[in-house]
């Protein structure tokens, strides 16, 4: 024995078991962080205001298509079909149907 205690094994446990609850805790951290971003950037709608036509009436809403070519839910309006109307479209949409159909 020195002047220096040994130190038991129950102390190193302790010490252990904190570091992986540190662990696990920036981990999950980690994970809410790259939610939280992925949520703000690529579900949050960005609306533009665009000229539609409108192609179909349903219960959920008209049923529009912009000049691009892509039907878009506008909700409910007070048009008929084949009437020409400004609504406010969901850009992201547009990048999500490019992205899943490409033409080129």
């Amino acid at each position: 024995m020195g002047a220096i205690p040994e130190r038991t094994i129950t102390e190193r446990k302790s010490k252990s078991g904190k570091k992986s609850i540190l662990m696990i805790g920036g981990i999950l951290g980690a994970i809410a962080a790259v939610g939280l971003v992925y949520l703000t950037v690529y579900v949050e709608p960005e609306l533009i205001q665009e000229r539609v036509k409108v192609i179909a009436m349903t219960e959920s809403g008209c049923i529009a298509e912009i000049f691009d070519g892509f039907p878009v839910n506008i909700g409910q309006c007070n048009a008929q079909p084949g009437d020409t109307i400004m609504a406010h479209v969901d850009q992201k949409v547009k990048e999500r149907a490019k992205a899943m159909n490409p033409t080129d």
